[in-house]
């Protein structure tokens, strides 16, 4: 015997009625796709260490519980910084470098780094002040670039 599911739909053509389902039936298969790779993809979001971040694009993913949104990127290799000097010369790890410019020293009430000071062994770093050293008589500093000149 043959079992028949009846459906009864109001005001609409069964022909209507038919195309609605079937796009219903292939949207929530859709859905139920989508949950599952999504579930698949998850990331720790950087900021509040959720583990519920989603992707939202393009390798950019969303954070549900603080609404914080990043790219994900492939991890930066630190040994590989491009730092130029006033002159546009390359600066590596280890270099020696001269200030072109008197440079006040935070914290102290006068002294300054003369022009011409010779900082020797310098080590490249992220963000504005990219060069890290010891400096004779001042201790450990962080130089801006556009004001030394590889020696």
């Amino acid at each position: 015997m043959k079992s028949v599911s009846l459906i009864y739909h109001t005001k609409l053509k069964c022909s209507l009625f038919k195309d609605i389902s079937s796009i219903l039936i292939k949207f929530l298969s859709l859905k139920k796709n989508k949950i599952q790779t999504m579930s698949e993809d998850l990331k720790e979001c950087p900021s509040c260490q959720s583990p519920y971040g989603y992707e939202t694009g393009d390798k950019e993913y969303t954070c549900p519980e603080c609404s914080f949104i990043w790219i994900l990127e492939e991890p930066v290799d630190f040994d590989h910084i491009i730092v130029l000097d006033v002159n546009g010369v390359a600066l590596a790890n280890g270099d020696s470098v001269v200030v072109i410019k008197d440079l006040p020293v935070k914290g102290a009430p006068k002294p300054v780094i003369k022009t011409g000071t010779k900082v020797k062994n310098i080590r490249l770093a992220f963000g504005d002040h990219n060069i890290d050293c010891k400096i004779d008589g001042f201790g450990s500093m962080a130089l801006k670039s556009e004001f030394v000149k590889k020696a």
